[in-house]
């Protein structure tokens, strides 16, 4: 069983920034993706940001690339995710998932295993 918690949540002014952390327990961490993903109240979870195992691929949902970054560190078995130039759009719960099947995909149905997430609140 593989266990994910996210931290690093918070309240921020448009425009300023955060930095999501997820540590997830496991040795075969390195050999997973990591996604991030976020649910507003009233909507669907939504993809945001993937990385592939050894971190070589990222990809972003168009409404986050060029302000996010995920990045991971296996030493760690701790993934990223820098939140830059925020918008009160972006004010979700977000959340981090492990995909333990070496796809790299961003549907949410593909991931394994989920933390409990975390709040981001961004006002304008």
């Amino acid at each position: 069983q593989v266990q994910v918690v996210e931290s690093g949540g918070g309240l921020v002014q448009a425009g300023g920034s955060l930095r999501l952390s997820c540590a997830a327990s496991g040795r075969a961490f390195s050999s997973y993706t990591m996604g991030w993903f976020r649910q507003a109240p009233g909507k669907e979870r939504e993809f945001v940001a993937a990385v592939s195992w050894v971190g070589g691929s990222t990809y972003y949902a168009d409404s986050v690339k060029g302000r996010f970054t995920i990045s991971r560190d296996n030493a760690k078995n701790t993934v990223y995710l820098q939140m830059n130039s925020l918008k009160p759009e972006d004010t979700a719960v977000y959340y981090c998932a492990a995909e333990s099947g070496w796809v790299f995909t961003t549907t949410p149905a593909r991931y394994d295993y989920w933390g409990q997430g975390t709040q981001v609140t961004v006002s304008s």
